[in-house]
């Protein structure tokens, strides 16, 4: 079987952007997306700033409309998952679950995945009281007390979509102030469903059977407490999923993909796009931006693989 000329690995918005430019440059990707569609934007009641959708638009929307563009334009999206990669050697070598592939060129867009905190009843009740998708789960904790861990923006913003179903929704942050856009502050402040317990951390989760609440530490007093909850969403920062790479690309010492302006990964031929070599600004624009470049990129390697000239692009 002849290679691919390219296979995506990802299934958020750089993977299916890489996707619809390398399918518009008749590279004819394979996607190969994983079990979740999206990625976290997928996951993601509603998307308020990316540009082109004045009323906001829901995330998992906003990815079938990436994916239907992709597949329109020539794509192949399976939801197989990538189990190895061979990157030692052209061409590629990409080894799912359920299929053996090869590719003349290969784009990472991983994204990444919710940290943990490493603290007892955090794997015990994963599931069964514990979460990290608001999205995926809020619904089951109607008219009932959740707590939700972290301060940054994605916290404080599950925590105002919590509200919908939720009685009461307690914000616990390490810190003494929100680290977050005033917006969204002003919007979570104005709720009257939601308290904030700063200067906190959750030092266990407790149940049984099920969560039943939550021992709380403050950092600046070291005095205990307990709070009686039903539910813990944690949202306290990502880390890049780049684990199946280790020891055949350059990682930075945060596990992020080093890539070049290009998108190039240390391996010519594999490139890097979203949020698993991004280290600043982890947004969808800036997602979609690293998933053009990298295509573009990835077609100009195979031009040079074939010994033609690329097009030049001005849009």
């Amino acid at each position: 079987m002849e290679p691919h000329n390219l296979v995506i690995i990802g299934s958020g918005p750089a993977a299916l952007t890489a996707a619809i430019y390398g399918a518009r440059a008749n590279l004819s990707p394979l996607v190969i997306t994983g079990k979740d569609l999206g990625g976290a934007v997928g996951q993601t009641d509603r998307v308020e700033n990316y540009p082109g959708f004045p009323e906001g638009i829901g995330g998992f929307e906003l990815a079938q409309s990436m994916q239907k563009q992709a597949e329109r334009f020539g794509a192949e999206i399976t939801m197989d998952e990538v189990a190895e990669v061979d990157l030692a050697t052209s061409p590629f070598k990409v080894g799912a679950h359920g299929s053996e592939h090869e590719a003349r060129s290969v784009i990472i867009a991983t994204g990444r995945s919710p940290r943990r905190l490493g603290i007892p009843g955090e794997s015990e009740f994963a599931g069964r009281g514990v979460s990290t998708c608001a999205t995926c789960d809020g619904y089951f904790y109607r008219d009932q007390r959740v707590v939700v861990v972290g301060g940054g923006d994605t916290a404080v913003k599950e925590a105002v979509f919590l509200t919908k179903f939720a009685s009461e929704v307690h914000v616990v942050h390490r810190r003494d102030r929100l680290r977050t856009e005033r917006i969204v502050e002003d919007i979570a402040k104005s709720n009257e469903k939601i308290h904030f317990v700063c200067d906190t951390t959750v030092t266990e989760i407790m149940g049984d059977g099920g969560v039943n609440g939550v021992r709380l530490k403050n950092v600046k007093t070291g005095e205990g407490s307990t709070l009686e909850t039903q539910g813990v969403f944690i949202f306290v920062g990502n880390v890049p999923n780049s684990e199946l790479f280790k020891g055949q690309l350059e990682l930075d010492e945060a596990g992020y993909i080093v890539t070049d302006e290009r998108q190039m990964t240390s391996v010519e031929g594999v490139f890097a796009a979203g949020d698993v070599q991004e280290r600043v600004a982890w947004q969808i624009s800036t997602a979609v931006g690293s998933g053009a470049r990298a295509a573009m990129q990835a077609e100009e390697y195979i031009a040079e693989l074939e010994g033609r000239a690329h097009p030049e692009r001005d849009a």
